[in-house]
């Protein structure tokens, strides 16, 4: 079993990285080689900035690379909740844009020709209780009955046998937009992409210094060297190092794990998840599940509230692996490849953030529907950039820090109790 991302092993090899040191002048300096940072940098590039991105270790290796490949439209949200909380325009206008980043997705794949079999099975939601489905039911009419999505459909329990070859679920939503890709691929194709259109992407440059005297361009330090830049775009995500203090108080890292099968043929697939759609839970520590390009099942789940490292990853594994068979008991002997975990960018809210604070841009929290959000957001933020402010709906979100929080997570396993009752109640 290998504690490497299946994403990142199957992936081809970045030919695009700049060499020699970090120096200069650029128009925009990115912090941050993943969806969102490689995204912006593509297309300010495309349209004429001198961009330099800065990447600690190697493109797309953290979250951009550790992730479930779930490209998914719709909210972290209940949409009816959300609504009633920030009103009907506003939570209407972020479910757009998250079914609009998953086109965005599929335009730079058409665009750049990304080889990462990118195409749109959907995604279901599935009911791990009765009165689960009731829920589902409401927000299935919801969303048809005040326009916000007509590409939905609802699978009663008596059907779900048609969806997932499982005794586990009570039926669920289907939302038709949503998408699969190789996030390897994508990856790599996407910083090819950016450094194609004169972006120069430097690699193992984990950004160290940033400052800006009055009325001067920025200098940002790395472990490669200095360039000054006229703007910087922090796309960092939930990272541990650099001079982002302000960023960690913001950001809560939340471990999210996964484990990879054994390629497990067409016809146990066609049993098990005929229509290869991908699926997630409706528990609040529940699991979500895909197949991958060659065959085999991707499983993944908050299994434990723990910060990923080789040991966390592998106690998860075993979590991972039990669940997997109390939803499959086909496959309780199966052999598990890889298993790894990374970090989801959770806000208090569960709402991105992206925009600008003392002249300098950001956006992350995406709380764990990064995959397409990370790539429509910086495609937003490059205009925003550029002075299109409404380019970027998150904009006028405050972002307070969260109490008691300074960059290491102390009190999740409060929450994971916490979510593990509510669980148990409901």
């Amino acid at each position: 079993m290998k504690l490497t991302p299946y994403w990142l092993d199957t992936a081809p090899t970045f030919t695009g990285a700049a060499q020699g040191p970090v120096e200069g002048r650029a128009d925009v300096v990115v912090v941050g080689g993943g969806f969102t940072g490689l995204s912006a940098a593509q297309a300010l590039a495309r349209r004429g900035a001198a961009v330099t991105v800065l990447e600690a270790e190697r493109v797309c290796g953290a979250a951009s690379g550790r992730n479930g490949g779930h490209c998914n439209n719709g909210l972290a949200h209940d949409y009816a909740t959300l609504a009633q909380n920030i009103g009907a325009e506003r939570a209407r206008t972020y479910y757009r844009a998250h079914t609009d980043a998953v086109d965005a997705v599929e335009r730079l794949v058409r665009d750049e020709s990304i080889d990462c079999g990118f195409h749109r099975p959907g995604r279901m939601k599935l009911a791990a209780k009765p009165d689960h489905f009731e829920k589902i039911a409401r927000a299935y009419e919801t969303l048809r009955a005040e326009g916000v999505d007509q590409d939905v459909s609802l699978v009663p329990p008596e059907r779900i046998r048609q969806e997932v070859g499982s005794d586990a679920f009570h039926g669920g939503m289907i939302q038709t937009r949503s998408a699969q890709f190789h996030v390897g691929r994508f990856g790599v194709g996407l910083a090819e992409a950016a450094a194609r259109a004169g972006a120069r992407v430097h690699e193992q440059a984990a950004v160290t210094g940033l400052q800006r005297p009055v009325g001067g361009r920025w200098r940002v330090t790395s472990a490669k060297g200095v360039v000054e830049a006229d703007q910087v775009f922090v796309a960092t995500g939930a990272t541990a190092q650099g001079p982002f203090g302000w960023i960690r108080r913001r950001i809560v890292p939340v471990g999210s794990f996964i484990v990879v099968t054994e390629p497990l043929g067409g016809d146990m697939l066609d049993r098990l998840i005929p229509n290869r759609r991908n699926y997630v839970t409706s528990k609040n520590i529940g699991n979500y599940f895909r197949p991958t390009p060659d065959g085999r099942l991707l499983f993944g789940g908050r299994a434990r509230f723990a910060v990923s490292n080789p040991r966390e990853d592998a106690k998860s594994g075993r979590v991972l692996q039990a669940a997997l068979a109390d939803i499959f008991p086909e496959l309780s002997g199966v052999r598990i490849d890889y298993c790894w975990g990374g970090l989801v960018d959770m806000t208090a809210d569960r709402l991105p953030r992206a925009g600008e604070r003392d002249g300098l841009f950001y956006a992350m929290g995406y709380s764990g529907h990064g995959v397409q959000m990370s790539v429509g957001t910086g495609q937003r933020m490059a205009r925003a950039m550029e002075g299109c402010a409404e380019a970027n709906p998150w904009r006028e979100l405050s972002w307070p820090a969260i109490p008691g929080h300074f960059g290491k997570p102390w009190f999740l396993p409060f929450v994971g109790a916490y979510y593990r009752l509510q669980d148990r109640l409901h």
